[in-house]
């Protein structure tokens, strides 16, 4: 049988590389790495998310790539308080929360707001 033990990578098609990149370096702290042929990835982590710019992805890619249909979640150390904060410094509005939410390792607190492209971005921390 199968078994997985955790998530290396997953893609994003975004309108903008550019306007994506630097919106998850500025506001999540994300680095931006230039890989293959010039390939564009956000990397956190042992963790990394590869782009897509609509009309430009690379093969094999999914069935339907559209800017805007991601929903993730992504987990830091800070408190929920510390992640509002720097949230409304740089202007970014939070759709949600904080809310309690259950992540893969129990209990998160977590809140929710959209990238460039209106991907859904939660940011939970485990409590």
């Amino acid at each position: 049988m199968l078994t997985i033990d955790r998530l290396d990578h997953f893609v994003l098609t975004v309108a903008s590389i550019e306007r994506t990149c630097a919106f998850y370096e500025k506001i999540m702290g994300m680095e931006v790495e230039t890989f293959g042929e010039g390939r564009k990835a956000l990397r956190f982590g042992s963790q990394k998310i590869n782009l897509h710019e609509v009309g430009r992805e690379f093969e094999p890619k999914s069935q339907n790539p559209t800017a805007g249909s991601g929903d993730f979640c992504l987990i830091t150390k800070m408190s929920i308080q510390q992640v509002e904060e720097h949230l409304k410094h740089c202007e970014v509005d939070i759709e949600s929360g904080p809310v309690a939410r259950t992540g893969a390792l129990g209990s998160i607190t977590s809140v929710y707001f959209r990238d460039p492209d209106n991907n859904l971005v939660e940011v939970s921390t485990y409590d």
